[in-house]
């Protein structure tokens, strides 16, 4: 199975970095007794992520034995599998029979999620340093922030946490010299080229520059996450008064 759900990356997501190649061929890594990372280039990349999203359902749909999960991430995927069922070899031979008919592959297309976030004060303490640090104003901060579409590349980390790719180069800041031992749940971060939310309450070193309202992670529920990989993330900023009527259900 495939634990991450797969969208469908499109030519209108913004670009974190130049087009990086893939590579031309897929490169193996053995991890462990039981797992087999197959990756498709260096960097955070659109063309990249869609090469491995795809490769992903595929095999995923192609069943092959001794497959117990696959998880994408930004440039690679992980086969976790049964070693007395198959090996090594044999999955990278399955790799490459998948990857002939690709093109012939399609997968779900990406929705569009709203996340209303509150910036800056009590739910944003790092947005004065981004705003400081880019000779900006909070204001634009949040204008920029919210103005644009990002691709969640992968969720990992926490439940839920999810790394979006498509962050104006303006607002790239680095990480926090020392994590802090609490971040909310529903925090909205940034660290260098990304930005993210923490679906749940955790450690973390990005900078805070808003919080969402939404409850992001609802482990009973049968789909836990709001959203998944391969979807798109637009900000809507939203006032205190707003958050918190959202919160308790209210709005």
């Amino acid at each position: 199975m495939i634990t991450i759900a797969l969208g469908k990356t499109t030519k209108a997501f913004p670009k974190t970095d130049a087009m990086p190649k893939l590579y031309p061929e897929p490169i193996f890594r053995v991890m462990g007794d039981r797992g087999l990372l197959v990756e498709y280039g260096d960097a955070i990349s659109p063309e990249i992520n869609l090469k491995v999203r795809s490769m992903a359902v595929a095999l995923d749909r192609a069943r092959v034995k001794g497959i117990v999960e696959i998880i994408p991430a930004y440039r690679s995927f992980l086969i976790l599998y049964e070693p007395l069922e198959t090996d090594v070899e044999e999955l990278k031979q399955s790799v490459a029979r998948v990857e002939v008919g690709l093109e012939d592959i399609e997968i779900p297309p990406p929705r569009t999620i709203e996340i209303p976030v509150a910036y800056g004060g009590k739910f944003g303490p790092d947005i004065e340093f981004v705003a400081q640090t880019h000779g900006l104003s909070i204001d634009e901060v949040i204008t920029i922030h919210s103005g644009n579409a990002y691709q969640i590349y992968m969720i990992a980390f926490t439940p839920g946490f999810s790394f979006l790719g498509g962050l104006p180069e303006i607002l790239h800041s680095p990480r926090l010299p020392t994590p802090r031992a609490f971040v909310p749940a529903g925090s909205v971060g940034i660290a260098e080229k990304q930005t993210g939310i923490y679906a749940i309450e955790s450690p973390g070193g990005w900078r805070l520059i808003g919080r969402t309202p939404l409850k992001l992670f609802q482990p009973l529920a049968r789909e836990p996450f709001l959203y998944s990989a391969g979807d798109l993330i637009r900000f809507v900023p939203i006032s205190a008064e707003e958050y918190n009527q959202i919160a308790s259900g209210s709005a």
